[in-house]
């Protein structure tokens, strides 16, 4: 398979996708003992309804831990864009907890995407040469 940055996107936004629905971690010795309680239909009326937890698979969780290591080894702006920007975050959002222009922030997210496409199809990236060749490289080598 060959990594695009498409593909990349892709599969960092399935990744947060899977960390957003995993159940949340439980401490070990506490427990309950209180019996649950049981709404009657006058108890229920009202209320908003809980919403329904839909827990992923397990080779979506498997492809998630393994996207996990992917941003390790980029710049920590990158690495911190590229998540947000899985999560959904708006460019605006993103913008103002970097500290960066809307631009500047595009082209750090789309550097880090080509650097992790590069990395997965097992080529190396070149260390002295600018974002935006890196870029150009990767977006003719498609």
């Amino acid at each position: 398979m060959k990594w695009t940055p498409s593909l990349v996107e892709e599969r960092l936004a399935e990744a947060a996708s899977v960390l957003k629905r995993l159940p949340e971690p439980r401490r070990q010795g506490y427990f309950n003992v209180w019996p649950e309680i049981i709404h009657s239909f006058a108890d229920k009326v009202g209320q908003e309804p809980r919403p329904m937890r839909v827990v992923p698979s397990p080779a979506a969780i498997s492809r998630m831990e393994e996207t996990l290591s992917w941003t390790v080894g980029l710049d920590p702006i990158d690495g911190k864009i590229v998540w947000l920007r899985a999560y959904g975050e708006r460019w605006k959002t993103i913008c103002w907890k970097v500290g960066l222009q809307r631009s500047a922030a595009h082209e750090h997210w789309l550097y880090a995407l080509c650097v992790i496409a590069w990395r997965l199809n097992r080529r190396k990236v070149p260390r002295l040469r600018s974002r935006r060749y890196v870029i150009e490289m990767v977006k003719g080598a498609e």
